[in-house]
């Protein structure tokens, strides 16, 4: 046994001797491979891979902001207090106090096929508004009417054609069903690589992660049951610029009382909603956010006080419905169980459509980045307008804030707006809906 060892030693250290070269060279490829591996291969076929989930129907004409981000860029763009920064205009200015708006290019963009940014590339459809390019760093918009948040509707990402565009991610691929998207891929100058997957549904979303067609999902309302997975983390955040809202039908005969309108307000339990709580329909993050607005605390002997002085028609066999959203339903279920408490009968219906005839509708209402909100309020605005309210202190108001180009005069404007609106009571803003991001480990 032992001269068998002594055998097999010899035999090895004559092999090392023998090709003692070839091995050294041998391992310093070997290595030189596996470093190149890591630096070039990534260039040939990408560094990385995320799979994103998203959930909502999409076409290439409305896809979420925060994928248009990655792709280009508007004529500006907006900071997270609502402020507006330069996009690919560096400057704008209106000559005419709001009709006519001239933006300055930035001389220094190109679009992501290499051609430089001229200002007749710049695609915006708008109605009543003439686009004039006088040169190629200069566009110019003139308006039917003075409007001051003009600057804010063209941070819109444009494109120079499909989607073409000026940022730091290019689309790579599209697979769309009857226009309807089903994934777009997007790769950025490091070949790092984005895949988003759309699905119809949240469930369905959910279910492509528990199958592991996706790794990451973007922005859900109930994480349940993926947050209590090991493998996967969860993390959670307030979305400033949306609003639960609970939208009063003004013209109903029975909600017409701003009192009951009040009342109904103060029996709702806001007690869950304190670090997420919405006071205004202006996103706290603006710089028109009023913070001094009446809040309508939980009072539950308020709102009984008040039912109580209401006119005896009224008030004899009260009744008030809710029409919801499915992703709302427990919220209203649970507003209908607080009104109960101060002998307001209630039931709940549940609609995927904005329903043509309601008391109530709860729904998650969109805050835009300027504080206008006169497709919202504005007496004349019968499609968009959900609570049909009707005030002329704040037609006036919502006028005047659209053509005040001051900012501070602008701001003066929207904080009476929204004291007086909340007075009014045309709707209840209830909280800003948390979302989930969810990722694999």
């Amino acid at each position: 046994m032992a001269l068998r060892i002594r055998y097999t030693v010899r035999l090895i250290s004559a092999f090392l001797n023998r090709f003692k070269g070839i091995i050294g060279i041998s391992f310093f490829l070997g290595l030189v491979i596996f470093l190149s591996a890591n630096i070039f291969i990534p260039k040939i076929f990408g560094r990385s891979v995320k799979k994103i989930g998203v959930a909502g129907r999409y076409y290439t004409d409305n896809l979420p902001k925060n994928i248009l981000k990655k792709i280009s860029l508007g004529l500006t763009k907006v900071g997270d207090m609502g402020e507006l920064e330069p996009g690919i205009a560096s400057s704008w200015e209106t000559p005419d106090k709001g009709k006519t708006w001239i933006f300055h290019l930035n001389g220094d963009l190109y679009w992501q096929d290499g051609k430089k940014v001229v200002s007749k590339d710049i695609k915006y459809d708008y109605s009543d508004v003439t686009i004039e390019t006088p040169d190629e760093k200069t566009i110019i918009f003139k308006l039917k009417d003075e409007f001051a948040p003009f600057p804010y509707i063209v941070d819109k990402a444009v494109f120079k054609k499909g989607l073409l565009g000026v940022g730091d991610w290019k689309v790579e691929k599209i697979t769309a069903t009857g226009g309807i998207l089903q994934s777009i891929s997007i790769i950025n100058k490091d070949l790092d690589k984005i895949i988003y997957k759309f699905y119809p549904t949240e469930d369905r979303t959910k279910l492509a992660m528990k199958l592991g067609q996706i790794n990451i999902i973007e922005e859900i309302y109930d994480p349940e049951p993926l947050n209590k997975w090991k493998i996967l983390n969860s993390k959670e955040s307030v979305n400033t610029n949306q609003i639960v809202t609970l939208f009063f039908n003004t013209k109903d005969p029975t909600l017409s009382d701003k009192s009951l309108r009040q009342a109904l307000s103060y029996a709702i339990n806001k007690e869950a909603y304190l670090e997420n709580r919405a006071i205004s329909p202006i996103s706290p993050s603006s710089w028109a956010y009023n913070s001094q607005v009446k809040p309508y605390n939980y009072n539950l002997d308020k709102a009984k006080e008040v039912i109580k002085d209401l006119p005896k028609e009224i008030k004899d066999n009260l009744t008030v419905n809710i029409v919801t959203t499915p992703s709302l339903l427990n919220i209203a279920d649970s507003i209908s169980k607080n009104w109960h408490e101060v002998g307001v009968k209630s039931e709940v219906q549940v609609s995927s459509l904005i329903p043509q005839d309601y008391q109530c509708f709860l729904a998650i209402l969109d805050i835009p980045h300027d504080p206008d909100q006169y497709s919202i309020w504005h007496s004349t605005q019968t499609q968009s307008n959900l609570s049909k309210y009707q005030n002329p202190r704040i037609d006036k108001l919502l006028e005047d804030g659209r053509i005040e180009l001051n900012t501070e005069e602008r701001k003066v404007i929207y904080l009476d707006f929204q004291r007086f609106l909340l007075e009014d009571a045309p709707a209840v803003f209830l909280y800003h809906p948390v979302v989930y991001s969810i990722e694999r480990k």
